[in-house]
């Protein structure tokens, strides 16, 4: 799992990106698959979500309870923070297991291989005898 920035010329906004890869076994090729995750702040350089998740509340968030406005905003803010690791944790998993099915395929070929050349060895050996 890697962050791409995109620059986008015409509005002058750099966009961040999730990106994951993955193999491609029809096309026997690497493919990748990207996932927006906001845009990048010119001031600050922190990413600011995008979509429904982005949207700026019309209100801050009432008081709940002893809950102030700011431990309100704070809690968003963690909240946010956590989905987005959860995000690239859940990314890195798939990238993962697709390593994994990678290297378990060759594994497969090479036992393939070691099992034809066994059978060569076998056959070479009956035929010297």
């Amino acid at each position: 799992m890697a962050i791409i920035k995109q620059y986008h010329k015409d509005t002058d906004t750099t966009y961040v990106y999730e990106s994951a890869s993955y193999w491609d076994a029809d096309k026997q090729q690497s493919r990748s698959k990207r996932k927006l995750m906001g845009k990048l702040d010119p001031e600050t350089g922190e990413v600011i979500p995008t979509g429904s998740r982005g949207r700026k509340r019309k209100e801050t968030p009432a008081v709940s309870g002893n809950r102030t406005d700011a431990e309100a905003l704070e809690k968003d803010e963690r909240i946010r923070e956590l989905t987005i690791a959860l995000a690239q944790k859940g990314a890195e998993i798939i990238r993962l297991e697709q390593k994994n099915q990678r290297l378990q395929e060759t594994i497969n070929l090479i036992s393939k291989h070691i099992d034809q050349c066994r059978e060569l060895c076998l056959t070479d050996a009956a035929g010297r005898r």
